[in-house]
């Protein structure tokens, strides 16, 4: 059981009989009153997002999650098929809702984090974890001009994905480059 001051972002509780993610909190001593945290929640269920208070008295039971590795597949029509690392016919579908706005920069082959919610002996996969940094390969972009590298500034590039980028003159079409999944900003050219 966590104390209301240990209910912090990036923690998963049980509430209203939901895992949920704390996506932020404050805590908050006011001169009259006991302290209180406040604190935002989404629900890794059906993703609707509130706030919440919790009092010097209340308690919040941790959600008991697992974390396993495995591999995403493909997509079709909307559905997101995955493996398991060690067993690869051992393939199962997660819902797009699941894996949230980063759907777009997921990848045959890549590996991925599932975290799993053991309800009552039955397992349910509540969210998936990307790598924060990932390789992709620039399928568009303008050509660069001579000298506009010196007032700094960037380019729109479209990634091998069909995700628009901002990217710095230098990078050309064919250019692999590391992209920040959870800002969606480019990192650094990989050398070639």
């Amino acid at each position: 059981m966590l104390e209301y001051s240990e209910i912090r972002a990036g923690k998963i509780i049980i509430y209203e009989n939901e895992p949920c993610d704390v996506l932020d909190n404050h805590v908050a001593r006011t001169q009259m009153r006991k302290p209180q945290n406040q604190v935002k929640l989404k629900s890794l269920l059906s993703g609707r997002t509130w706030n919440a208070t919790f009092h010097a008295a209340d308690k919040a039971e941790e959600a008991d999650i697992i974390k396993r590795d495995i591999k995403f597949l493909y997509a079709n029509k909307g559905e997101y098929w995955f493996c398991d690392l060690d067993d690869t016919s051992n393939r199962f579908k997660i819902e797009e809702k699941v894996i949230g706005e980063r759907v777009t920069y997921l990848k045959a082959d890549c590996k991925v984090t599932a975290m799993i919610w053991d309800d009552d002996d039955e397992e349910k996969i509540i969210k998936v974890i990307l790598p924060v940094k990932m390789e992709f390969t620039i399928k568009e972009a303008p050509p660069s001009i001579r000298g506009n590298t010196a007032n700094g500034g960037g380019k729109v590039a479209i990634l091998e994905n069909g995700v628009k980028i901002q990217v710095p003159f230098f990078v050309e079409e064919g250019d692999k480059i590391v992209v920040n999944t959870e800002s969606g900003e480019y990192v650094e050219r990989v050398s070639k």
